[in-house]
């Protein structure tokens, strides 16, 4: 009896001139839903034809071209087309050059590229492709529906090693039987790790996290539900007024999302620096932005740039502003730390699950930081992710005290999904009522007004991060901007 599908949702992707129809569906006899890829102006005649040419070639011209690890020269590929485009004359005499450049491009795709893992790349809806091994399908991380297998299948497990090869050869880098593991980064933005058995002992791995072409927004996060208007107006309030911001949560939780769309609320006439192990942030081009990003040793263990490196020499380039994108070391928190005394604004991402967490990490091994310095610190932000439906949310925000304590503000009420307020602030509104001379109405006033703004954002859908820095240039210039350091 057949499986009953029910389709969850459809969209096409174009790929060098080939259409390729995604489909998520369920299916009964499958634990998650199936992400499939068909190919809508390729029939299934002409993918057998093609699947000949390419074992015709193969037998004639692999003597000449050698085994697949040797087709990244730009000559052999050109050699490769030429051979190729005779085959197709041969067995399509009557297609035009676009038919043609298509079917080249397809058999390009299968044989010397990625393959499938190409039209994975290509979807912008992707955030994780993962090769677990060629004995079963790869398996994707959708924006919205959260894990799923795809119909995709690496036929062996010398495949999967080759297109670990060609992505490390790309960069520079090599993963070898002496060397198994590879961390490497396409010049997408793409982040790679490959393994190779036995060290991954069912088989060879790849796991891409793909960079975000569009960045997350604060009309996103709203739209998404992942922050409330009283929440982002809250954030958007200490960032206009310079504190500091540490977000937390555990692995995939959103936290550098977060930083993102803290960093929409940045001001244009600041110098903001960004340190990162890899470039995940998009600020918007209004802002004065300087990016910078760690680098590994070469093999003789020279030309290395650590996090530590950046930070010290970021604190020489005159910031108004430091992001982190993410704090793991003694050296590096202490330095951070420093900068928030001296009068820097510092934001950046720590693994902690919630807000007391976030302390014990930042006080006890390996960071370690003497509780007193803790209160340069003004918020806490929370992220979580609920592993079942894949949804992300703000587990809470929290402020930190005189004392190095922290005291949560608002907390996510799991049963109605949604967060609340739980305490009053005080130490911030104390610290801005110190620097501003505003008091505790004339801030609820003006979060209530961030608020207002910010859902005429989501009421008109502006989620482009240059629209909603211009926005932001705007409302400054407008409004006095109030220094708290």
């Amino acid at each position: 009896m057949e499986a009953v599908r029910s389709l969850i949702d459809s969209y096409e992707l174009i790929v060098n001139d080939i259409i390729i129809n995604i489909s998520i569906y369920s299916d009964e006899n499958e634990p998650v839903p199936i992400y499939g890829i068909s190919i809508t102006n390729i029939s299934e005649t002409t993918r057998i034809i093609l699947e000949k040419i390419r074992e015709e070639f193969v037998s004639q011209e692999m003597k000449t071209f050698g085994d697949e690890g040797t087709f990244e020269s730009s000559n052999i590929q050109n050699q490769f087309k030429k051979s190729i485009l005779i085959l197709l004359r041969k067995y399509f005499p009557t297609a035009n050059q676009k038919t043609m450049d298509m079917l080249i491009n397809y058999i390009l795709q299968q044989n010397i590229g990625l393959g499938n893992i190409d039209v994975l790349l290509k979807d912008k809806n992707l955030e994780e492709i993962v090769i677990n091994n060629a004995n079963e399908p790869i398996w994707v991380y959708h924006r919205k529906y959260g894990w799923l297998k795809t119909n995709i299948v690496v036929p062996n497990e010398s495949r999967i090693r080759y297109y670990s090869t060609i992505i490390g050869r790309d960069i520079g880098k090599e993963i070898t039987t002496l060397s198994p593991l590879m961390d490497a980064h396409l010049k997408t933005g793409d982040r790679v790790n490959a393994t190779l058995s036995p060290i991954s002992s069912k088989g060879n791995t790849i796991t891409i996290r793909k960079f975000a072409v569009k960045p997350w927004t604060i009309t996103d996060f709203i739209k998404e539900q992942t922050l409330t208007y009283d929440a982002a107006a809250l954030i958007w309030m200490a960032v206009q007024n310079e504190l500091s911001i540490i977000i937390t949560g555990g692995t995939a939780s959103g936290k550098t999302s977060m930083l993102n769309v803290v960093a929409n609320f940045f001001p244009p006439n600041q110098r903001i620096l960004s340190l990162e192990d890899t470039r995940e942030l998009i600020l918007p081009s209004a802002l004065h932005w300087v990016p910078l990003e760690t680098r590994l040793p070469n093999p003789e263990g020279k030309g290395g740039i650590a996090m530590l490196d950046l930070i010290v020499n970021s604190l020489r380039m005159r910031p108004d502003r430091i992001i982190v994108g993410e704090i793991r070391r003694r050296k590096e928190a202490e330095v951070l730390f420093e900068a928030m005394h001296t009068g820097h604004s510092v934001y950046g991402t720590l693994h902690a699950n919630n807000v007391r967490e976030t302390i014990n990490r930042l006080t006890q091994p390996p960071i370690e930081l003497p509780k007193q310095i803790l209160s340069a610190l003004s918020l806490i932000v929370v992220q979580h992710i609920n592993r079942r439906d894949g949804k992300r949310r703000t587990l809470q925000i929290g402020e930190i005290m005189n004392d190095g304590d922290a005291k949560p503000i608002m907390q996510l009420n799991v049963v109605k999904d949604t967060l609340e307020k739980i305490n009053e602030p005080t130490t911030i509104f104390e610290t801005l009522n110190l620097y501003t001379g505003l008091s505790k109405e004339d801030i609820e006033k003006d979060i209530n007004e961030k608020a207002e703004i910010l859902k005429w954002l989501v009421q008109n859908n502006i989620n482009d991060i240059d629209k909603i820095g211009m926005i932001m240039a705007k409302y400054y210039s407008k409004k006095p901007f109030k220094h708290t350091v």
